[in-house]
């Protein structure tokens, strides 16, 4: 939980899903400077670990972690690049079982919640949140007071603020933000301006 602990400061993860990355740390750069300072990369994009390791080594400032980790090997692959914690889509134990870092567990069910908090998650990433709404998350909090839930999924702009009141350690900004285009482009000012204006809408 050492490393997540700042995340409830500075409350979004920029989700990274593009079909090509030309500047893995330019990217990290523009968004640090728009207010979002974590980053998860994903098994989606590839050549990740690539991505990972020229972003980690180049000392953006941001913290830097890898999504869509699915099996035992990738999430080997994910620490041997850098990456200071993973993201499961759903539950994953072969991947609890051998990572070295706090992993962010996928869950949506309370069933699912209580097992990954058995498996060892720093954080619970609850998916998809805008199917179920801040509602469903704040009844969740019920049962596990003590879990940090993460929302994602959909949230945006418009919504994040409701999770964020319900009760969410931290929410996660997708394709609003780091839209898939503008990354494969390298328009980093305008990302900056989407990252921007997405930490705003949080307060």
């Amino acid at each position: 939980m050492t490393v997540l602990r700042p995340l409830a400061a500075d409350r979004v993860i920029a989700v990274v899903r593009a079909p090509a990355i030309p500047d893995a740390a330019a990217l990290c750069a523009a968004l640090a400077e728009g207010g979002i300072r974590w980053v998860e990369f994903t098994f989606t994009t590839p050549g990740v670990t690539a991505h990972l390791r020229r972003a980690t080594a180049a000392g953006t400032g941001c913290r830097i972690g890898v999504g869509t980790v699915l099996t035992a090997a990738a999430a080997g692959q994910a620490v041997d690049a850098g990456a200071e914690y993973l993201v499961t889509p759903g539950l994953r134990p072969e991947v609890a079982a051998v990572s070295t870092v706090p992993v962010i567990m996928g869950a949506l069910t309370p069933t699912e919640v209580a097992a990954a908090v058995d498996l060892g998650a720093a954080a619970v990433k609850i998916f998809p949140a805008r199917a179920f709404g801040p509602g469903y998350l704040r009844d969740l909090h019920g049962p596990f007071p003590g879990t940090p839930l993460i929302a994602s999924g959909g949230v945006s702009a418009a919504n994040a603020a409701e999770f964020l009141a319900a009760g969410a350690l931290a929410v996660c900004a997708g394709s609003e933000v780091v839209t898939p285009a503008l990354v494969a482009a390298g328009r980093w000012r305008e990302i900056t301006d989407r990252a921007r204006t997405f930490t705003a809408a949080l307060h």
